[in-house]
Formats: C-alpha cells, sequence, structure tokens
C-alpha cells in the first residue's frame, strides 16, 4: 500500500497532464496555435486573475480527492466509477494549468498544502467505506457546483465577458454536478454521520476557496 500511495500523491504529472486532454478541448483556434505552443495573452483582468487561480487550485484539489479514493478503492467495485470521475477532474486541472500559463496567473502559494489535503480526505474518507468516500464526492461537488455558478453569473455580469472562460466552466460545472449525482446514486446519504460529515467538508472547501481567491 505505501508505494502505491507515494506513486499518486507525488508523481509530476502536471505536464502530462496537458497532454493527454487536449483533445478534450475546444480546439476551434486550434489549427492555428499548433506550432507555437501555449502563446501568452493579454495580462487577465482583476476578476479572471482570480477565476484562473481559484480554479486551478480548486481543480488540483479535486484531482488529489480522487487520486486518494483510487488508492483506497480502485480495486473494489467501485474503481470503475471513482476512475471515470477521476480522469475527468485531471482534465479540469489541465486546462487551468493551460489558462494559468497563458495569462500568466500566479498560482495560489497554497498549492502544495491543497496537494497534500487533497489526497488525504480522499484516502482518509475512502478507507471509512465506499458510501464515506461518495458523501465525500457529494460535499466537494456540492461546493464547486456553487462556486462555478457564481463565477458564471459574474463573467455575463462582466462588461467583456471572457467567452472561452464561460465555456470551459460552463462544461466543468455540468461535469461537477454529474459527479454529485453519481455519489448520491452510490449511496452517499446512507454513509455514517453523513450530514455532520458532508458539512464540515463544505467548510473545508469554501474555506480553501476563499483563501485560495486572495494568496
Amino acid at each position: 500500500m505505501a508505494p502505491m500511495l507515494r506513486s499518486v500523491l507525488f508523481r509530476p504529472e502536471a505536464r502530462l497532464l496537458t497532454v493527454r486532454c487536449l483533445s478534450n478541448k475546444n480546439t476551434a483556434s486550434s489549427g492555428s496555435e499548433a506550432g507555437a505552443g501555449n502563446p501568452l495573452r493579454p495580462r487577465a483582468n482583476a476578476l479572471t486573475d482570480e477565476i484562473i487561480r481559484v480554479d486551478h487550485a480548486g481543480e488540483l484539489g479535486a484531482d488529489r480527492i480522487y487520486a486518494g479514493q483510487m488508492a483506497i478503492l480502485g480495486n473494489g467495485p467501485l474503481g470503475k466509477t471513482i476512475g471515470h470521475m477521476w480522469e475527468q477532474e485531471k482534465c479540469h486541472r489541465a486546462q487551468f494549468e493551460q489558462l494559468i500559463q497563458q495569462h500568466r496567473v500566479r498560482p495560489t502559494v497554497m498549492t502544495p498544502i491543497w496537494n497534500v489535503a487533497g489526497f488525504v480526505l480522499g484516502a482518509g474518507t475512502a478507507l471509512m467505506g465506499e458510501k464515506a468516500a461518495m458523501a465525500c464526492t457529494v460535499a466537494v461537488e456540492t461546493v464547486i457546483v456553487e462556486h462555478y455558478n457564481d463565477q458564471l453569473r459574474q463573467i455575463m455580469e462582466s462588461p467583456n465577458p471572457d467567452k472561452e472562460l464561460l465555456e470551459t466552466i460552463t462544461k466543468f460545472r455540468d461535469e461537477e454536478q454529474e459527479h454529485h449525482d453519481t455519489g448520491i446514486d452510490c449511496g452517499a446519504e446512507q454513509a455514517p454521520f453523513y450530514q455532520a460529515m458532508t458539512e464540515v467538508i463544505k467548510f473545508g472547501c469554501k474555506t480553501a476557496i476563499a483563501i485560495s481567491k486572495k494568496i
């Protein structure tokens, strides 16, 4: 178990994620950028800067939560389900890795902490059982969906809405909602202390979002 835990917690995958998930992007402008790598764009305005930084942090955390769940439950009945959700989170993370570079946005200084905390949360709830792991998924995805909806409203109300960011967040919001619904379907609400556990996890997620917006 220990080698497996170490491999999913510390593997250097950021560059691989970007390559692996390029096919899932909206590729309308890919032809002109194919030979240019990820060209820099004008520096983001304050809203875009904040959105990219906090969403990059959030998708990193989600990636690590599912990594923790897979380390414990990957060979069990829910392994395929968790693996599917994890693959989508990897693509979300890869997209924000690209946006953070293109827009020259400073990542949150909390990145190393969210990396470890996400894995511990995923593995810790998975050790409590499959239903507890799904309760964790439901709690996290509830906060993320609400967070993305708030951002969509902010973008649409801004003077010059970033259409690419709007499309990206809309797509990711819908996939996070699917993860939430999957957790419910897999018995999350039957987990011991479901209400208390999910409220604690939601509070932690909201706190992490508030911190990552600013530092």
